[in-house]
């Protein structure tokens, strides 16, 4: 038995050396490549009419856009001709920043004086696993729905931690590239029985607008000089 134990223990301890030399590989060769440069003025052709709904810009004030750091925003409003309306912000961060926000709607409703009062996951598209995050908030009497999720160039419908870090170290991997974005929705709630009718106004969005994320994806190419 000790002869097994002996050859078994040998058999990890070679694997582990394997796992670890193929890390170090794959670390070592993301430091050799060149830093990549954004070109994010894709984000501002996104539509600002989609379907019905017309958008106006909204720009950021300079002390939040200091707090998310991100290598580019998008905010609009979007409202509808019978009166209603969706907010929009993209946050977009680049490879050389890690491809995630440092603030997400979890942090920052709070910090910003909202109570999160109810969440949940919702599939909004099961053909490519489009899902969101969806929020209750509400912050002095004021209420909204909220739907938030995470997409990069080559996935979507991400919902925050262990599928960021997968698909950041697949796609780095694979295309040298791990850039990514937060992707926010959300509309007044108006009344208690506002909760189903604000939710369709948001499932009804998300798609379109996802198809469109896609195809105004920036690009990043390698550091001029390098």
């Amino acid at each position: 038995m000790t002869g097994t134990n002996d050859r078994s223990d040998r058999r990890q301890a070679l694997l582990l050396v394997i796992v670890l030399l193929a890390v170090g590989s794959v670390a070592w060769s993301f430091q050799l490549r060149a830093p990549l440069e954004v070109d994010a003025a894709s984000l501002d052709a996104l539509p600002r009419t989609i379907g019905p709904w017309r958008a106006i810009d909204i720009p950021l004030e300079a002390g939040v856009e200091a707090i998310l750091r991100a290598d580019h925003n998008v905010q609009r409003v979007y409202a509808h001709p019978i009166g209603t309306r969706v907010g929009l912000y993209v946050g977009y961060y680049g490879t050389e920043r890690g491809g995630r926000p440092e603030h997400t709607p979890w942090v920052c409703y709070p910090n910003a004086g909202w109570s999160i009062d109810d969440h949940r996951t919702v599939t909004i598209e099961h053909a490519n696993g489009l899902r969101v995050n969806e929020l209750e908030v509400e912050k002095d009497g004021s209420r909204a729905l909220v739907h938030f999720w995470y997409r990069s160039f080559r996935s979507t419908g991400l919902l925050g931690g262990l599928d960021q870090i997968l698909d950041r170290f697949v796609g780095r991997l694979r295309h040298a590239r791990s850039d990514g974005a937060l992707v926010r929705l959300s509309t007044p709630l108006e009344a208690d029985d506002d909760w189903l009718a604000a939710r369709s106004r948001l499932t009804s969005f998300v798609g379109p607008l996802d198809a469109l994320l896609a195809e105004h994806w920036p690009d990043e190419r390698p550091a001029r000089g390098r």
